[in-house]
């Protein structure tokens, strides 16, 4: 798509914005009810399609982006109507007689980006909530998973006519023309490498951003923590996609004295969920391509392969691999794996691990595995990081009664349910005065008096 042909989609969008129908909140019910019937018929063409990209099987596809994208729409077509209310606050003393509320608005315009290790449920999720605040969307879908984005763009212009919801396919180009356009606001999912060049654009506008990124998300594991459990959900988490998930436990730190009992209970589970051939698991899934299997292969040294390290680059496969023995100033650590590796590092005392974490960028997820409260606490209350889970990974983020998003370098903003609506919208602040009586004090000529009793009020 050319740079004016977007341009033309944007006007088109605006003009649509002003009419106001986007506006009535049955109109908004009426579009999210359209898309979470349309997802549900054509479940089996998705599955198909995530299958091709990603080699994911029915089951996660369902279980990690249909069902998890249907329940945020759901929880929308329940909600936008309380959510879209103005909200009642307290008025002051001095600004009497007046009533005070909130009242939630769409940005407008807004450009959705989402990346390719989820390409349906990291679009449709985003979506939802922009619809449901009452804005116009451009959804931009990655290059790297074709057959869902060319089946996300399918969808969406069955249902949708272009100056309510466009999608927009391409690759580096037309990121590049999008981004150079003025949005009411930019809401991104994907590596901080493209979140930087994002957030510049939008500053050059003066455009709001909201940027879900990722990083290296610790899974921190004490002597007192059940070890099967740790490493059953563990092992499900880090190779779920063949890791590729911004929530992905990174690396595992675990208390000294446990690391040998802890390998080898993900041994078992490796073996248990995945074979003990996993390259011949049909629901094993593969890397996105290439230049990601080329990239992971890179941050494996052999000498410090424990379990797993074979690969197959012709079906863009690496078997789940555990490395030990690893150092802070290994390759495997110095940037996000996004892969199906897993390095183990060792602590002896957690209170050190604050201190060892606090000049590292800020993760997006952050793991505890323990049964001691006292540790618990110390880790959560001064380790920086954007969402969690104590004795499992991931799960935090498949729920809609809780907000999603990241701190520092893995992201700004959160999203999912409320989150979501008031990430797409602009809470305005409004007093109502009342006209039928007007106290003078505020006005000139101003009087010592008057000074005594505006302190009264204030105070």
């Amino acid at each position: 798509m050319t740079e004016k042909e977007i341009q033309n989609i944007i006007q088109l969008q605006r003009n649509y914005f002003a009419t106001g129908k986007t506006l009535p909140v049955e109109n908004r019910l009426a579009a999210l009810r359209k898309l979470y019937s349309t997802i549900k018929k054509r479940q089996s063409d998705i599955q198909a399609a995530l299958n091709k990209d990603l080699g994911k099987s029915a089951m996660e596809a369902y279980m990690c982006e249909i069902g998890l994208g249907l329940s945020e729409i759901s929880y929308m077509i329940k909600h936008t109507a309380a959510l879209a209310r103005p909200k009642k606050k307290s008025t002051p003393i001095a600004l009497q007689p007046a009533s005070s509320y909130v009242k939630p608005v769409p940005y407008g315009v807004v450009l959705i980006m989402s990346p390719w290790n989820y390409p349906f449920l990291l679009s449709v999720d985003p979506l939802a909530d922009a619809i449901a605040a009452g804005n116009t969307v451009i959804l931009k879908p990655s290059a790297y998973s074709p057959a869902t984005s060319a089946l996300v763009e399918e969808i969406l212009t069955d249902i949708f006519p272009p100056e309510y919801v466009s999608v927009v396919t391409g690759g580096r180009a037309e990121n590049q023309a999008l981004l150079q356009q003025k949005f009411d606001m930019i809401f991104f999912t994907g590596s901080q490498t493209v979140g930087k060049t994002v957030l510049h654009a939008a500053a050059d506008h003066l455009t709001p951003a909201v940027l879900e990124l990722g990083g290296k998300s610790p899974c921190i594991i004490d002597a007192t923590a059940n070890l099967k459990r740790a490493a059953q959900r563990i092992v499900w988490g880090k190779f779920l996609n063949l890791g590729q998930t911004c929530v992905a436990p990174d690396y595992i730190l675990c208390q000294e004295s446990i690391r040998d009992a802890l390998i080898e209970e993900i041994e078992l589970q490796i073996r248990k969920q995945f074979g003990k051939k996993p390259l011949d698991n049909k629901n094993y899934g593969k890397i996105i391509s290439g230049k990601h299997f080329d990239r992971i292969i890179r941050l494996i040294d052999p000498g410090k392969v424990i379990i797993g390290g074979k690969a197959n680059k012709a079906r863009l496969q690496i078997e789940p691999t555990v490395m030990t023995y690893v150092n802070w100033d290994d390759p495997v650590m110095q940037e996000e794996i996004f892969g199906p590796v897993l390095p183990v590092l060792t602590f002896t005392d957690i209170k050190d691990i604050p201190a060892l974490l606090s000049d590292k960028q800020k993760p997006l997820a952050f793991y505890v595995f323990s049964k001691d409260k006292k540790n618990i606490h110390l880790l959560f209350s001064r380790c920086q990081f954007g969402g969690g889970c104590v004795n499992d990974v991931i799960i935090h983020l498949a729920t809609s009664a809780m907000g999603f998003g990241g701190v520092g370098e893995s992201g700004m903003g959160s999203y999912h349910g409320e989150d979501g609506f008031r990430a797409f919208s602009h809470q305005k602040s409004i007093v109502e005065k009342k006209d039928y009586v007007e106290f003078p004090l505020r006005y000139q000529p101003y009087r010592k008096l008057y000074g005594k009793v505006i302190n009264v009020f204030v105070k």
